[in-house]
């Protein structure tokens, strides 16, 4: 293991020995939950106001606590956007040394371009919508940051987190929502496997975000009052267009009306665009009070499909869809069930009928038809606010209501 002082501000950077595949990982059985023992907890502090009350308060529970940054990315290439790394580390350390726990540097940039960074790329250069922050969790979170600090002796890995554990009957724990409705981020938390959930604890997930920036205030945390981080996970405020930018090729193809295939301009690239768009499309609406939206891409023409927004516009909205990689949080529902669903981050919980097809996909009906389902982005399953698990869309249906 590679040990340096980082000259900025003298915290300890390490890189980790290789860790196992996440595979090997989701094969271990969990450990029984049991939280009133007092654990040895490795806090993933990513400088921001969250994660630093998260180290607070078990901190004040008595757990013998350490602090990590994870270092994913730099910017060596100089896109254009705003990657603070250097300024959330000297926040994340500042803290530390509020709290008087030891703070350390884990740097993860191998894993990141291994496991996230080439399969956002890959996704969109297939021309699917990849979703980075749900597999940051269960890749470098609770994978290879989680890998590392069992190596170091840390019973569990802390987050910042809006989501709630609680224990099921056989005593192990169940990811449930946040308290606070407008924060709630279990969706993020979906593609978690039951190991990777024992390992776990989300100390914020019972605090509204008010209630948690006046801790903040009361214990004078230097970063009480730092906005919350927007962007890429752990990339920072890097715009996605900007970032594919970089990496994917342009290749200019028609935009067509989906109605009749009337090309009405060109596109730069489909992996610049996402089904449910309004914006950036870039041809002017034609009629009052109607805009045009992205409802398709064609990967074998090289096709951006628009029409105008309508419960009608063809394969904007969906009543039914397949998934695949379905990866389940504890023990999975019944083959047939009636469940909740979150088709997407923010969005409420909708009813669903699953119906498992094979070892690892399911087929979807959704009672009420829904907007924008992308390929390749995650449905979460839950079970009121429990939640399940998730999956990958593979194929979506046209609603035919």
């Amino acid at each position: 293991m590679e040990k340096r002082r980082n000259s900025r501000n003298d915290t300890l950077e390490r890189t980790p020995a290789p860790t196992k595949p996440i595979s090997d990982l989701a094969t271990e059985s969990a450990p029984t939950y049991s939280p009133q023992r007092m654990k040895k907890v490795l806090v993933a502090m990513s400088g921001g106001v969250d994660s630093s009350v998260a180290a607070l308060l078990l901190k004040k529970q008595g757990h013998d606590i350490e602090a990590a940054y994870m270092k994913n990315w730099i910017n060596e290439d100089n896109i254009l956007g705003d990657c603070p790394w250097q300024q959330d580390i000297e926040d994340a350390s500042a803290v530390a040394d509020t709290l008087g726990i030891p703070f350390r540097v884990v740097n993860l940039m191998q894993e990141y371009r291994a496991r996230i960074v080439d399969y956002l790329l890959d996704g969109y250069q297939n021309g699917v919508t990849p979703n980075p922050d749900v597999m940051c969790n269960r890749e470098i979170k609770f994978g290879a940051l989680l890998d590392y600090a069992q190596a170091e002796g840390f019973d569990q890995i802390a987050t910042g987190h809006y989501a709630q554990l609680q224990p099921t009957e056989n005593g192990t724990p169940a990811i449930h929502e946040g308290a606070d409705p407008n924060k709630d981020q279990t969706y993020f938390l979906a593609m978690m496997r039951p190991k990777q959930v024992a390992r776990a604890r989300f100390p914020v997930g019972h605090l509204q975000k008010s209630e948690l920036r006046r801790l903040a205030e009361e214990a004078k945390l230097p970063n009480a009052h730092k906005k919350d981080s927007q962007g890429i996970c752990f990339i920072g405020n890097i715009k996605m267009q900007d970032f594919l930018r970089q990496y994917v090729p342009e290749r200019p193809g028609p935009i067509a009306r989906a109605e009749d295939r009337q090309v009405l301009g060109e596109h730069p690239g489909l992996h610049y665009f996402t089904i449910g768009q309004r914006k950036g499309i870039g041809i002017p609406s034609n009629a009052d009070h109607q805009n045009y939206v992205v409802v398709g891409k064609e990967i074998q023409t090289n096709t951006l499909l628009i029409s105008f927004e309508a419960p009608s516009a063809p394969g904007l909205y969906s009543s039914r869809c397949q998934v695949s990689q379905l990866s389940f949080t504890g023990t999975p529902p019944p083959d047939k069930a009636q469940l909740e669903a979150k088709v997407r981050y923010r969005d409420p919980r909708v009813s669903i009928q699953y119906l498992r097809t094979g070892e690892d996909a399911a087929e979807i009906v959704f009672h009420q038809p829904q907007r924008a389902l992308a390929l390749g982005q995650v449905l979460a399953l839950y079970d009121g606010s429990q939640l399940l698990g998730g999956a990958i869309y593979t194929k979506i249906h046209q609603s035919t209501s």
